[in-house]
Formats: structure tokens, sequence, C-alpha cells
């Protein structure tokens, strides 16, 4: 009788279907760029399951340095100053995926140690209908008007890359560079006083539900609010001009199954995971023109032309400096 037993479960063993296979990515959260369309994706195409992960960059490359003996992630998703930052402290390893040649120069470390993925244009994210009944705000300056009081949001600048960028962004608009950051520390000292709303982490449903009317944000969380959400979103690029910016990822130095994580950065890279980008109105790291239907929903080029690339190294050389400067001058 055991011999039968034995036979039977060998045989149920055998016919169980295999388990897909499981992989870590950190910062890929599902509101965020639509990453829950591409982690989908990665599941269906490659059979590999990541669990979603709300973290932020800074918050990615803390955890990175704390578990650099006994690393958990494969894959590691950031803004590209702080991938700059994870090669730069050893945390990553060299990988060039299949395309990564055609990412343009300078949105590429050489040696494959971070890569763009796809762009973000920084500017306003509008729940129109949580303005109560003022005008949608234009410009960076706008902000500051007392009908503003309470209902604009931007993440930590200190902690959330998005939050830098829109510190950079803001920074130009008004006169400084990468060497000066006088005029955002007095822009936002001048905003505190209208009592803004200041998140480490992806605000996206925030922005949803109401409670923050209007958050500093990329144009591809925007667009989607505006054509996948009920109610009433815009994008709005400031007319002072804003900041294009990539958005990186690395395969994670030591990482426990890190076949699993080459698979899933060739699969981003590649022409059908560029395209995944696309639908959610983000601009793909390759040269990839954007679908007609996806590129109509996007403001004018001409509103683009405002939006400007930065030294992008230069950028993480002074984020930290900024952030302690942040921290401190900001009330």
């Amino acid at each position: 009788m055991r011999h039968v037993f034995t036979a039977a479960l060998a045989a149920t063993t055998l016919a169980a279907p295999a388990m897909a296979e499981q992989g870590i990515c950190y910062n890929c959260p599902p509101q965020w760029a639509d990453w829950a369309s591409m982690l989908e994706a990665i599941d269906e195409k490659l059979d590999i399951q990541m669990p979603h992960d709300n973290k932020n960059s800074g918050q990615t490359l803390s955890q990175l340095l704390a578990e650099e003996s006994n690393p958990v992630a494969d894959v590691a998703y950031y803004g590209v100053t702080t991938g700059i930052k994870a090669g730069d402290r050893g945390v990553v390893e060299p990988y060039k995926p299949a395309l990564f040649d055609e990412i343009p120069e300078g949105l590429r470390d050489p040696d494959g140690k971070w890569f763009a993925i796809h762009y973000g244009t920084l500017g306003f994210f509008v729940n129109v209908d949580a303005l109560g009944g003022a005008e949608v705000p234009q410009c960076f300056a706008d902000l500051k008007k007392p009908e503003y009081r309470g209902m604009v949001g931007y993440l930590d600048p200190s902690s959330a890359f998005v939050g830098y960028a829109g510190a950079v962004a803001v920074n130009i608009a008004f006169g400084g560079d990468l060497d000066n950051f006088d005029p955002a520390i007095k822009f936002f000292n001048e905003l505190a006083e209208n009592s803004p709303i200041v998140p480490k982490q992806t605000s996206y449903a925030r922005v949803v539900s109401g409670e923050i009317p209007i958050l500093f944000d990329y144009d591809f969380n925007a667009y989607r609010g505006k054509y996948e959400e009920d109610g009433n979103f815009e994008f709005v690029l400031p007319c002072e001009g804003s900041v294009r910016v990539p958005y990186v990822m690395s395969l994670v130095k030591g990482g426990p199954h890190p076949e699993v994580g080459k698979r899933v950065l060739d699969f981003i890279l590649s022409d059908e995971g560029q395209a995944i980008w696309t639908n959610a109105y983000l601009q793909p790291a390759r040269p990839v023109e954007l679908p007609a239907d996806v590129a109509a929903k996007f403001l004018p080029a001409s509103d683009y032309e405002r939006a400007v690339a930065v030294d992008y190294a230069k950028m993480e050389e002074v984020q930290s400096a900024f952030g302690e400067r942040y921290l401190s001058e900001v009330k």
C-alpha cells in the first residue's frame, strides 16, 4: 500500500504545473508610471512574478546600502541622480541589456551600472474639481496666491526624487542653476506660508481623491488621471519652464535571482516593453516614435519646448547638499 501511495504522490508531483519564477524590484509602485501594467506584462510574458513595492528613490538606495552584505532585491528603479549614486556606491552590478546601445549617450552609464528606461516632464497634476472654483494655475508663481492655500503639494525633495526634480525645475524657472539653489529655497519658503502638503511618497491617489488638488508631478501621471480616471484632471507645464528627467534601472549587485533580473531588464528595454511605457504616457528611453493616438493626448510640442534637459551627473552631485539645505532652511 505504501508503494502505491508513493507512486501516486510522485505522479501528482510530476503533473503539477511549474511555479512562476520570483523576482524583487525595489521602487516599482503600481500607481506610478503604470508599473502595474509592466509587472503584469512581466508575469504574462516572462512567467516572472514581482510584487508591488512603494518605496521612493531615496528609500530604495538606503535599503540597498543597508542590505549590501545580503541583498534582497534583483533590480531597482529610481530617478537618474539616485541611479548614478547607486552606481558610485557599488550596490549595483554592471549589465547592458539587449538594445542598451540605442539609449542616447548621457542617459546610460558606459559600463551599464544604470540606464534610462523612460522620461517624464515635471509640471502640475491638477484635480480641477478640487480647486473650489479657483482657476487652474499656469505658473509656479501662481501657487503662492491665497486662493491656493492648502491646495499645493510637492514630494519631500530631501527624500523623493520627484521632489528634488521639482526643486530643480523651480530653481531654473526663477534664474538659478545647479551651482545656486537660492531661488528654490526662496520659493519654497514663500510657498510654506501658503500651507503646502509635503508627503514623502507617491501621491497619485491623493490627487485623484481631491486631498491634494495641485501636485508637482510628471506629465505621465497627470495624463493618466486625465484620460483614465473619473473626474476633471489637467497637466500644466509651468509658464516659467520646467525640466525633463529620465528614470533609470539597475541590476542589483549580488541579488538573489540575477538571471531573473537580467531577463526583466531585457524585456523593459525591448520594443514590447517600451510600448507599455508609451501606453502610460511616458516618453521611451530608446528613440521610439509615440503612437499617434498617444501623442495626440499630450500638450502641444510647442509647450514642451519650455522643458529643458540638465547635466544629470551634476544634478546628482549637488542633490545631497540641496536636501540638507532644504531641511535646514525651509520652514
